[in-house]
């Protein structure tokens, strides 16, 4: 069900008071501090446990067995769970502002869904098998539908509802696709079985190449919406009155928005409640404003994700659960918790 927000004040759309605006910083500077530490717990945490001095020895003194198990299996994955969630926290963030949904998370759209349908289809029909073929077909499938799903909502006319329900009606038609090839075809089912519940463990340093580039355009682009998207929570009406470009912004938040899960998804596959979750947290703290939502969302997001990954290789050691599972069990009984306290609360 989709929610509207309500408008928000002369007052909430300019600048915080000098004191409340430190406060932010401060939390953010902690944030940043918390991501720090939960990525040193990602380098020292996994079937070999490791301490911090064999992690630094590792890192930038050793080449032998530390330096395995740290840069050649840690590192790439590491890195790639604060890229990853870090784009997953944004798109979820420019999606309900948006959507004018809390609730909306890149699913909403059906990225997710594009994405994993290039994947299955570039598997069963074109025999691609690495995890280097799999980033370029669901990026492209992710790409694809967010276009579709922009024009199938009016394109320059397009409304937050009528993006959204565009969306879930590509989603609903591709989930029953994928799921009607992975029946038919076991060999794809097999190797798809690993990518559809998202993981960070085949992370390398060739996969965050090929998508670096599009997830710092996408985070730039994200950023560089904050001002147009605060002046089209107040309504269309005041924002066209604010001098704000409707469509042009509209455009730009879905591009982002697609970019960035895109290449997310891409890299780690379909992870739930990342981008649902952190940025609705997040608003409950820094307020309305997406000029703070957006870096908080940015940083918090790949705590999240990160200490997912942890936590799924201590449960399961030697073995590991994948964080795409660890986030679904962890993340449905906490937001019904947050939605439930919250629920009388306007957004």
């Amino acid at each position: 069900m989709l929610v509207e927000s309500p408008p928000l004040s002369r007052a909430e759309a300019v600048s915080a008071p000098p004191t409340r605006r430190a406060i932010r910083g401060f939390g953010l500077l902690v944030a940043v501090v918390v991501l720090v530490l939960v990525a040193v717990a990602s380098l020292a945490v996994g079937a070999k446990p490791l301490s911090l001095g064999e992690v630094w020895h590792g890192l930038f003194q050793d080449s032998g067995r530390y330096a395995d198990v740290v840069v050649g299996d840690r590192l790439s994955r590491t890195v790639l769970g604060v890229l990853a969630g870090a784009a997953l926290g944004l798109s979820g963030a420019v999606l309900q502002a948006l959507t004018r949904n809390p609730l909306a998370d890149p699913g909403l759209l059906g990225i997710n869904a594009g994405a994993s349908a290039a994947v299955v289809t570039a598997i069963t029909y074109f025999g691609v098998t690495g995890l280097t073929g799999y980033v370029w077909f669901a990026f492209g499938g992710a790409a694809a539908v967010g276009a579709v799903v922009w024009f199938l909502g009016g394109s320059r006319g397009a409304t937050p509802v009528r993006l959204a329900l565009s969306g879930t009606a590509i989603s609903a038609a591709l989930y029953g696709y994928l799921q009607a090839v992975m029946i038919m075809d076991q060999s794809a089912l097999a190797k798809m079985r690993f990518w559809t519940v998202g993981s960070l463990n085949s992370a390398t340093g060739e996969t965050i190449v090929q998508v670096l580039p599009f997830l710092v355009g996408g985070t730039l682009l994200a950023l560089g919406l904050a001002r147009p998207l605060n002046a089209m929570a107040m309504g269309d009406d005041t924002a066209k009155a604010l001098g704000a470009h409707l469509n042009r912004t509209r455009a730009l938040a879905m591009l982002a928005a697609t970019v960035l899960c895109g290449a997310a998804t891409a890299a780690c596959g379909p992870i739930v409640f990342v981008g649902l979750m952190v940025p609705h947290v997040v608003r409950s703290f820094t307020g309305p404003d997406m000029r703070w939502i957006l870096p908080y969302a940015a940083v918090l997001s790949p705590v999240l994700l990160l200490g997912a990954d942890v936590i799924g290789r201590v449960v399961a050691r030697p073995a590991e659960v994948q964080v795409g599972i660890v986030m679904a069990i962890l993340g449905g009984p906490v937001f019904i918790h947050l939605v439930r306290r919250r629920r009388t609360a306007q957004w």
